[in-house]
């Protein structure tokens, strides 16, 4: 069964998220302060956590940003109100896997949250413009810049490099990856995904041998690293 985390203060809401996401078959918890959200997720780490921005007892990037900084991976769905003024992508660079703004449906709701269990919480919009150095990646359009002019990748590098971006800071391993880029296929090595990110460090990365944002994991895989400047 997949666990739930809501942090949300306000107990009527509370309430009729719980029954929804129960019904739908989660096992969901609620935190009704981001202290106690905190403790919660340090006590058995949900497969996500729901969070409002502007939280009940401390700003909700601070704790998204605690999570992430004690290595904890559960996917985070970030609620904001509009007129906070928060954009998505920002939310994004803090360690957030996906946004709804408030007011939502609860269907609308249901279904991100389907979506990060079952995607394993690595999904940005497909609509986003990620953009890191002198590269710009547009994933609708299947499509990547650096410098303003178009590099053109193979089906696979890109695939391997949204998986990657989707989740910036998120160690992968090389099965993990060869299982999200390429499926189970036996007869697909690990070494072909050290190729490929070979290939997209010689494509993208302003020095090759000594990359900014595609980074190496030692003895565990590769991550997105995103950095300003």
């Amino acid at each position: 069964m997949y666990r739930v985390l809501f942090v949300e203060d306000s107990r009527g809401i509370a309430e009729t998220v719980r029954e929804h996401l129960a019904v739908e078959g989660y096992q969901i918890d609620v935190a009704d302060t981001a202290a106690d959200g905190l403790a919660q997720v340090r006590r058995a780490a949900p497969h996500v956590v729901v969070l409002d921005l502007m939280g009940p007892d401390g700003s909700g990037e601070h704790l998204l940003a605690s999570m992430r900084a004690e290595g904890i991976d559960s996917a985070v769905l970030l609620l904001s109100a509009e007129g906070d003024g928060i954009p998505r992508v920002p939310g994004f660079r803090i360690g957030a896997d996906d946004y709804l703004a408030k007011p939502f449906g609860i269907l609308e709701l249901l279904s991100r949250v389907g979506n990060l269990v079952h995607g394993n919480g690595a999904e940005r919009p497909a609509s986003d413009v990620i953009r890191f150095g002198q590269v710009e990646v547009q994933p609708a359009k299947k499509q990547v810049l650096k410098n303003g002019q178009r590099i053109q990748l193979r089906p696979r590098e890109f695939e391997l490099l949204i998986a990657l971006l989707r989740r910036p800071g998120r160690a992968w391993s090389r099965r993990e990856l060869l299982d999200h880029v390429w499926g189970y296929d036996p007869t697909v090595e690990s070494r072909t995904v050290d190729w490929h990110m070979a290939e997209l460090r010689r494509k993208l990365e302003a020095e090759p041998a000594t990359p900014r944002f595609l980074q190496t994991v030692r003895k565990v895989g590769y991550r997105f690293d995103y950095c300003e400047g």
